[in-house]
């Protein structure tokens, strides 16, 4: 199910007519459709407008808004109302409010101000949810249902009674015997041996390191409760509405929440991305996150907030410069996005977020930002056949949250320097700069298309998980400190790299950590944060550590097409290279992102100095209509969009 009934690609932003006197909208409807704005998410925070007291309900200023965009031919990406509860509800409820590892109850005054376990919350929200497709299912201007918003931004988890009461119905549910939740988490550790459910609690504050298992557990038990928030307001809105598509924002590589999950709860994929316009190597970042977005559904996705300048809750907002705001919004659509969405349509006047950008800022139509929005809704006009296509990969990435969660356990690690995001954009950067595509993809999931698979860290690694890289037939890169642990935290017998082992063809006798300013030299460079003490059990050695404690031994080892990199080298490409033979790319300058996507290639200089560009095939620029082959120049944030001679 997706947004066919809109043509070509989505364009707009967050609109919050709430917040001004009404005479101000029929201004935004003229000038959105001036900028060819063709969708605009509205009600994200109106709960309290909407219901100003319990069971009333004042409808009428979002009816003459959504007829006014209607009017405009302008849709709605319509929300449920429920991100931030109302003040009423609050007061009456002040138990619904999260509490803290500390026991601190959080006061109201911000958003997301509620506990996901409190089943006032959710029986209000399920409410109002209702109401909202009761009233506006048939409206024409409705596109899709968007059901909350960026879920674990500011609440992730609760720590009152009620959330232990639902962890522990969660806990069953998971282990169905206290003798099963004992065996798992260990816990003839430190005394902890449990003989009821009812003695479980969420691991608030200790005296000291709380048992990694069970942080585990909640972590994914937080995930799954917010997720049971979503899935109550879906059923809500399907119900009533069956063909209107469901989303939610997500926020790019999120840690909080697993999104290959949540994912397939959804309608469509829909991300917020705010890469830093004062950090030169942003640009990579968000790559990474926007072809996860693309690999969770394994197809288009939707930008749906991004910022047309400067954001508003950094230590320094620094602005977008000329052309950065364009260049952005082309690098989503070459990663899969089906549309560019800002937050958000007019700049605020007052509250957190007054000096966030806007389409329309407070100097109005006069602005460098305005006359910005209105170039960009023409290029996405020219861009049109762009919508719908996909990208071809033939590398993937592996990334698992419980995984995740588990290598950043807060104590009780051999070192607290390794970092998933860091360790998969180790390895992405390199590819990205090839102009190789990437898919990201969990450990489970068929991975016979891909001519290489990268597990940067797979530290959690189950029986079914080793099974599926085996029957994996292609080239396969392992890094290091994976196959560690089971499903429960559980240190394999043997030790590392457990189930994996026999695939590897090598044992780590011990991990090496190193300490702040050691640096480790291999044959294939240096690692400055991990090494491990590795013997081989049937692999060969493809590099030695040089020098220290581990001279002589193997880095990085080879069975077959199996590759295992045994510590956390600074630059990946001299183990990634050789790995690359027949595997598509584009050369392009450095500082030029390449992205083909169905019969396109998007060619965008992140740079401010003019690039010159070899096109690896001739066609059409889409932003010019200029007919291009051969070397080309491409000036400073400047981008060609290519349609390829012969493709469509």
């Amino acid at each position: 199910m997706g947004l066919t009934r809109i043509p070509g690609l989505l364009f707009g932003g967050d609109y919050n007519p709430e917040q001004w006197p009404e005479e101000v909208w029929a201004e935004d409807a003229r000038l959105m459709a001036e900028a060819g704005v063709n969708m605009a998410t509205v009600a994200v925070f109106s709960w309290s407008r909407l219901e100003p007291e319990r069971g009333s309900y004042d409808f009428g200023w979002l009816d003459r808004v959504l007829d006014l965009l209607h009017e405009h031919g302008i849709a709605a990406d319509l929300a449920t109302a429920t991100a931030t509860p109302p003040p009423w509800l609050v007061r009456e409820h002040p138990e619904m409010m999260p509490v803290n590892a500390d026991g601190v109850r959080l006061e109201f005054g911000s958003r997301q101000g509620y506990c996901p376990s409190s089943p006032v919350y959710r029986e209000h929200a399920v409410r109002l949810a209702t109401v909202m497709a009761e009233r506006y299912g048939e409206h024409p201007a409705l596109a899709m249902w968007h059901i909350g918003n960026e879920y674990a931004d500011h609440t992730l988890e609760c720590f009152c009674p009620e959330s232990a009461r639902h962890f522990r119905r969660w806990l069953e549910a998971r282990y169905a015997t206290v003798d099963g939740l004992n065996d798992a988490w260990g816990t003839s550790c430190w005394g902890q041996h449990y003989t009821g459910f009812h003695q479980v609690e969420p691991p608030r504050t200790a005296p000291g390191p709380v048992n990694p298992a069970q942080v585990l557990d909640w972590r994914r038990f937080c995930s799954d409760a917010l997720l049971e928030l979503f899935l109550a307001e879906k059923a809500a809105l399907r119900a009533v509405t069956p063909g209107v598509p469901v989303t939610t924002n997500f926020m790019s590589i999120l840690h909080g929440l697993d999104y290959w999950k949540w994912a397939a709860a959804e309608d469509l994929v829909s991300d917020d991305a705010y890469p830093d316009p004062a950090d030169p190597g942003s640009h990579v970042q968000v790559a990474l996150s926007y072809d996860l977005m693309r690999s969770l559904r394994q197809g288009p996705w939707l930008l749906l907030e991004s910022a047309p300048s400067a954001v508003s809750w950094r230590e320094v907002n620094v602005p977008k410069p000329p052309g950065m705001m364009r260049l952005h919004s082309l690098q989503a659509l070459a990663h899969g996005s089906d549309g560019v969405m800002f937050f958000q349509w007019r700049q605020a006047r007052y509250g957190p977020e007054k000096f966030h950008s806007a389409m329309l800022p407070h100097g109005g139509t006069r602005t460098r930002g305005w006359r910005d929005t209105l170039a960009l809704g023409g290029d996405l006009r020219n861009l049109s056949e762009v919508a719908g296509t996909r990208t071809r990969a033939q590398v993937a990435l592996l990334l698992d949250w419980p995984s995740w969660w588990a290598l950043e356990a807060p104590e009780s690690m051999p070192s607290n320097r390794l970092k998933l995001k860091e360790l998969l954009l180790s390895w992405y950067a390199p590819l990205h700069a090839r102009g190789i595509a990437v898919d990201l993809a969990p450990p489970g999931r068929d991975l016979s298309s891909y001519e290489l698979v990268i597990a940067p860290n797979l530290y959690m690694c189950t029986a079914e998980q080793a099974a599926a890289l085996e029957a994996y037939e292609g080239r396969l890169v392992v890094g290091p400190f994976s196959g560690v642990v089971d499903e429960s935290d559980r240190v394999h017998p043997g030790g590392a790299p457990g189930p994996l082992a026999g695939l590897l063809g090598i044992a780590v006798e011990e991990f090496w950590p190193l300490a702040d300013g050691q640096v480790q030299r291999t044959g294939l460079g240096e690692a400055r944060t991990w090494a491990e003490w590795i013997r081989l059990e049937g692999a060969e050695p493809v590099a030695l550590f040089e020098g220290g404690d581990l001279d002589g031994l193997p880095a990085v080892t080879r069975k077959g097409p199996v590759t295992y990199v045994g510590c956390v080298l600074d630059d990946v490409t001299p183990v990634l290279e050789p790995l690359l033979d027949g595997i598509e790319r584009v050369d392009v300058p450095e500082g030029v992102e390449a992205v083909r996507r169905g019969g396109h290639l998007f060619l965008l200089n992140h740079t401010t100095a003019p690039r010159q560009v070899t096109l690896p095939y001739a066609g059409t620029d889409l932003l010019t209509g200029a007919e291009l082959r051969g070397g080309i120049e491409l000036a400073p944030r400047d981008a060609v969009v290519l349609r390829i001679e012969g493709e469509k």
